[in-house]
């Protein structure tokens, strides 16, 4: 790659860099958009090793950025599928209580989704068996808009559309430094510079070694957590109809082990949630040492291990444990047993957390003058891809360009 003038340029080959590299194409027709990646592929981490689910916006606080843009992205996602012929399914979620404290959260969570516009119904447990004969639970919330996709198809769709629009994209480039001066911003990479008016980072695990390489106050870190899968055995892929989650702790930002009729037609049963050694690193010993140096020297990471050291210790027992793992799907899908689970690649989330300990439970955006930073994208970043695009193409300053 030779230096290269350009408009815009997006750093990130994930969903979310993706997209706002195709909004930034239909806001300004005949622009430069140029998106740099450095992988050898696209859509390489968070994109393609997520659990594939459209979700509908049930856990989401009313008002919120993640409930916005989750509702909206929801239809966006299912429209931009039906247009480029990506299958689809809305088979919906059943969220299942199995004791009583998860029955009084139930009504906390029903009037969540109420309250973001969400067609929701409430299961008895002999509702719940007619539905899901293989599922045990005192009670069920039926949510109908959920619903499944392959991420990795929807990204190939939208480099397509980038392409046609006259973007360019690079893969297999590293991005090394971002210089800043009042007419212009520069990219360096490993095989040239990136001349452009504005650059917008969707780094995803790499956000705040981005943020701090464009000289941004890093009052955040990246903390990786891996989630674990399993496949279950093909006797198995009919076990479900709806996608099966359990009621989440509201003390935590995951939503626990749950079930998924994926679009393969098989099922998979996860994620836990354990902290990852190894920010890009998906064998069971990945190790980086740059990464864990980088998190032990945060003080955020140490407030935030003693606020959850208690339930650390528990995600990480069910992951040295295929028996521990099995039992957390058991509570709600008792005829599993542990020859059903079969081996599956796991993913690693990128939770941004606050120099006091706090866990980012929303989407972080940061800026400079001419860049602008997506910091945290949590779940559901793949769903509310689409509009999280235009959210970003929105906010640029209209000067710059």
């Amino acid at each position: 790659m030779t230096d290269i003038e350009s408009d815009f340029v997006v750093v990130g080959g994930g969903i979310v860099g993706l997209s706002t590299a195709m909004q930034l194409g239909l806001r300004f027709p005949g622009r430069k958009v140029v998106l740099v990646e450095k992988e050898p592929e696209l859509a390489t981490h968070q994109t393609g090793h997520n659990s594939g689910v459209i979700h509908a916006g049930v856990y989401y606080a009313p008002g919120s950025l993640k409930a916005r843009f989750c509702r909206a992205g929801s239809e966006a996602t299912f429209a931009f599928a039906e247009r480029h012929g990506i299958a689809t399914r809305r088979p919906g979620k059943l969220i299942v209580a199995t004791s009583r404290i998860e029955m009084e959260r139930l009504a906390t969570l029903e009037e969540r989704c109420r309250r973001n516009g969400l067609s929701v119904e409430r299961i008895d447990g002999a509702g719940l068996s007619e539905l899901e004969p293989n599922v045990a639970g005192l009670g069920a919330l039926r949510v109908a808009e959920s619903g499944i996709v392959d991420y990795r198809e929807v990204a190939q769709a939208m480099a397509r559309d980038i392409e046609a629009s006259g973007g360019r994209l690079i893969t297999g480039t590293r991005l090394t430094g971002i210089l800043e001066t009042p007419g212009e911003i520069v990219a360096e990479t490993n095989k040239g510079s990136i001349r452009a008016s504005c650059l917008i980072a969707c780094a995803g695990l790499q956000a705040d070694r981005i943020a701090r390489m464009a000289g941004l106050d890093a009052d955040f870190a990246i903390v990786p957590f891996r989630g674990e899968y399993f496949r279950l055995a093909s006797r198995n892929d009919r076990i479900v109809d709806h996608l099966i989650y359990p009621v989440p702790d509201p003390d935590l930002p995951f939503l626990g082990v749950h079930l998924t009729p994926m679009i393969g037609g098989y099922v998979t049963i996860g994620p836990n949630a354990v902290l990852s050694l190894a920010r890009e690193g998906y064998g069971p010993r990945a190790f980086n040492g740059s990464d864990l140096g980088d998190m032990v020297r945060f003080a955020g990471f140490w407030r935030t291990l003693a606020g959850n050291w208690r339930a650390g210790i528990s995600e990480l027992a069910s992951s040295w444990s295929r028996s521990r793992y099995l039992a957390l799907c058991r509570r709600y899908a008792p005829s599993l047993e542990l020859d059903d689970m079969l081996p599956h690649p796991p993913g690693i989330r990128a939770q941004a957390v606050l120099r006091d300990g706090t866990l980012v439970h929303d989407f972080l955006l940061r800026q400079t003058r001419r860049s602008l930073h997506v910091c945290n994208a949590p779940s559901p970043a793949a769903t509310a891809a689409i509009p999280i695009g235009e959210h970003i193409v929105k906010s640029l300053p209209p000067d710059l360009f």
